[in-house]
């Protein structure tokens, strides 16, 4: 269990002060470990374009706390899922309690499993209807406290503004104004 909970306005003021992504994503890193405390994060850009086969999303990853394990810049294809609807669709927060939840929705689940991760929390990060990155944590318990659940989401509104959408993003979709299509 973390140490101390700083007030969410003093974590977002300090925030405000980093002049660099990285310096910001790494505060974002030490206060996401006070609010929920051991775990991984990371950021997925979706770098998903037109010439990716329709219902496939190609994310690549641009922030990692344990980057021996999860190198930035590592890229996987996701189908369309329960998952990928939920956040790239629906452009929804996605809570996951358990092991057999994490087993469900990651197919590189054998090596959380080296790491005990047991539940998770997806953050959409959009931008004009479109999820162009997913905020990502995940702990080795089985439960999520409410508090925590708040605390993540906060974090990753504030991180949004140091991760950019990829350049050709829109034009993946047939009909921004319409989130139900994933097709090219």
């Amino acid at each position: 269990m973390p140490a101390r909970q700083a007030p969410l306005a003093e974590i977002l003021d300090a925030l405000a002060d980093e002049r660099t992504g990285d310096a910001a994503l790494q505060r974002i890193d030490a206060i996401r470990r006070e609010i929920a405390g051991a775990g991984v994060f990371s950021i997925q850009r979706n770098v998903t374009t037109a010439e990716d086969p329709p219902g496939e999303i190609r994310l690549r990853r641009f922030y990692s706390s344990e980057g021996g394990n999860y190198p930035v810049d590592g890229t996987k294809r996701k189908t369309l899922t329960l998952w990928t609807e939920c956040l790239f669709v629906r452009g929804r927060v996605f809570v996951g309690e358990g092991a057999d939840t994490l087993a469900r929705h990651f197919d590189d689940y054998a090596q959380m499993q080296r790491w005990d991760l047991q539940s998770f929390i997806n953050v959409p990060l959009m931008r004009d209807n479109v999820c162009y990155a997913t905020f990502n944590v995940f702990i080795p318990r089985t439960r999520w406290q409410a508090h925590e659940i708040l605390g993540i989401r906060v974090l990753a509104l504030a991180a949004a503004r140091w991760v950019p959408a990829a350049p050709d993003l829109s034009h993946r979709f047939s009909d921004s104004s319409h989130p139900d299509s994933l097709e090219a």
